[in-house]
């Protein structure tokens, strides 16, 4: 009969000690995903404020690279950069929680505080200057310079596009009365930079001086023509009136309102980001109808050669 013996209690503490050694090692390879806010376009969670993870990624570097209306969980490799609409975070309660996390996750953003500009019209359809103050009145109570100080917020986006008639009720806003606007944001916020969504040729049909707005917004679509020319002029327009410019695609109905392909996408953002002058890529849009447009295999690839040229720009402010 073979003996089958205990462990001497020098080995069983050997044992124990192995154990333990190997339990530490194995505990210290694992991590947990930091904290973030699930999307509140994207899910139906109750919003709630958090503070940003300990694990935060800082932003790459160069200029921001994005799209309108991306929801941060987007934010990463491809993607640095978005535009929202302000007013849905504050009336979901998700502003300040919706900060936080675009900037754990390295990314920034232009916010549109006063929301689609069909609730700034007058009896008559024309803009309203009071209307549109009116619009701003719920962010004044609300503290959000630190996001604006350490630059996670890119620019307050006054207006869109009020060179278009049609917006406006056939009388387009002029370039003195977004001056005012901007003056109007200053008052409010003064380190938040002030951008239009209209080309800088627009803007620079004032012989007045711009003190408060601080850029425009070239954003390209094929019936505009040769993009190297288009972001030509638009660089020039910009420096005549001492504007900063943020630049973009219209990749979702830029072609004469069909999707651009990822060979267009690549080639016409190639040409704007050969400009060392503007400040931010921001492009038209994400949509959850046709988001599939984006991640298709050729635009994806298209899109990471764009965030690669972006990443690589030196960085630079909104601010003129």
């Amino acid at each position: 009969m073979v003996k089958i013996c205990e462990p001497t209690p020098w080995l069983a503490r050997l044992r124990v000690s192995l154990l333990a050694a190997l339990l530490f090692a194995v505990g210290s390879c694992s991590y947990s995903e930091p904290l973030t806010v699930t999307d509140d376009l994207d899910s139906g969670s109750e919003p709630r404020e958090v503070a940003p993870p300990s694990m935060a990624v800082s932003f790459a570097g160069g200029i921001p690279f994005g799209l309108f209306d991306l929801p941060s969980s987007w934010l990463g490799t491809t993607y640095n950069g978005m535009e929202r609409n302000a007013r849905i975070l504050v009336e979901t309660g998700t502003f300040k929680s919706k900060l936080a996390d675009i900037k754990s996750r390295g990314g920034k953003v232009i916010l549109q505080l006063t929301g689609v500009h069909d609730y700034y019209l007058d009896s008559y359809g024309h803009f309203s200057m009071t209307k549109w103050k009116n619009r701003l009145e719920m962010f004044r109570s609300i503290d959000f310079n630190s996001y604006i100080n350490d630059g996670t917020i890119i620019a307050h986006y006054l207006v869109d596009e009020p060179n278009d008639p049609s917006n406006w009720g056939g009388t387009p806003i002029p370039p003195a009365t977004v001056e005012a606007m901007a003056k109007y944001s200053k008052q409010l916020w003064p380190g938040m930079a002030t951008v239009v969504r209209a080309e800088a040729s627009y803007m620079a049909n004032w012989t007045g001086t711009y003190v408060y707005l601080d850029g425009a917004w070239a954003q390209w679509v094929a019936r505009k023509g040769d993009p190297l020319a288009f972001i030509t002029r638009n660089v020039a327009d910009a420096k005549k009136k001492g504007l900063s410019l943020v630049m973009g695609l219209n990749i979702t109905k830029g072609y004469y309102g069909s999707p651009l392909t990822a060979s267009q996408t690549k080639s016409a953002g190639s040409a704007l980001l050969s400009s060392s002058y503007p400040c931010a890529f921001i492009s038209w849009e994400w949509d959850p109808e046709q988001a599939g447009i984006l991640t298709t295999t050729a635009m994806k690839d298209a899109l990471s050669v764009l965030r690669y040229k972006a990443q690589h720009r030196t960085t630079k402010t909104c601010k003129s």
